[in-house]
């Protein structure tokens, strides 16, 4: 897969911030140099709506958009997220609703155009959590598994988030995949004991914390892109 890096961005759990981490990441690893492309390979949800989304037909995820417009190497939307579902529920369910399966192959050979071009560095977003469902035998891990992937795990930062990090990352060791670091991911203006709990992970979790990134709602990525410890990618 030539001298590329395929950075697999994968979170605790739905809404823990992976599409923030990923935009905030690829506009960091540019102000570092680098080149960078960006995958979304399922995606449910969507911005324009049709009839039935799969492979081929019209319609716009906004999480892929905003990595498809962060990346320095730009692709067009349908190889940037191949597989888009219109109903924003777990992939494999909104497939299963049209017919639909989520091959493993497929979606790996789907994302070779932006894999092959040339890039640094390729973001690749998962959908949901590390093991969430692609079809009845495949998950996520499956997928950046099968891209040769290194990940970086993003934690929500709310109560439940020491449980949900810690199992993730005793699934992602259980892999071979390797965890370059993790980000703190503040959800909520006013956690308790945020400080005590991203303490409590960094003594836990033995790849460094990359980044925290604050409570910042409606923040440009550009603005947060700083907080990144790109060096250690």
């Amino acid at each position: 897969m030539n001298s590329t890096k395929v950075i697999f961005i994968t979170g605790t759990d739905t809404d823990a911030g992976k599409t923030v981490v990923s935009e905030v990441l690829l506009h960091a690893l540019a102000n570092a140099g680098k080149t960078t492309a960006a995958l979304k390979p399922v995606a449910a949800g969507v911005l324009t709506s049709s009839d039935r989304c799969g492979p081929g037909d019209v319609g716009y995820n906004e999480d892929a958009l905003r990595l498809q417009r962060a990346a320095t190497l730009k692709h067009d939307y349908a190889q940037v997220n191949p597989y888009l579902f219109e109903p924003a529920i777990a992939p494999h369910i909104a497939a299963e609703q049209v017919g639909v399966e989520i091959d493993l192959q497929d979606c790996v050979q789907c994302c070779q155009p932006v894999l092959a071009a040339g890039a640094e560095v390729v973001v690749v977003e998962g959908a949901g959590g590390w093991l969430v469902p692609l079809n009845s035998t495949h998950s996520m891990a499956d997928l950046a598994v099968a891209l040769e992937s290194q990940v970086i795990l993003v934690v929500g930062m709310r109560l439940g988030c020491i449980n949900h990090a810690l199992l993730t990352v005793e699934s992602i060791a259980r892999s071979g995949l390797p965890l370059l670091g993790w980000v703190a991911n503040h959800l909520q203006p006013n956690m308790d004991v945020a400080a005590a709990n991203v303490a409590t992970l960094k003594q836990r979790i033995a790849s460094p914390l990359l980044a925290q990134l604050p409570y910042a709602p409606g923040s440009p990525a550009e603005t947060l892109a700083d907080n990144f410890v790109t060096e250690l990618l």
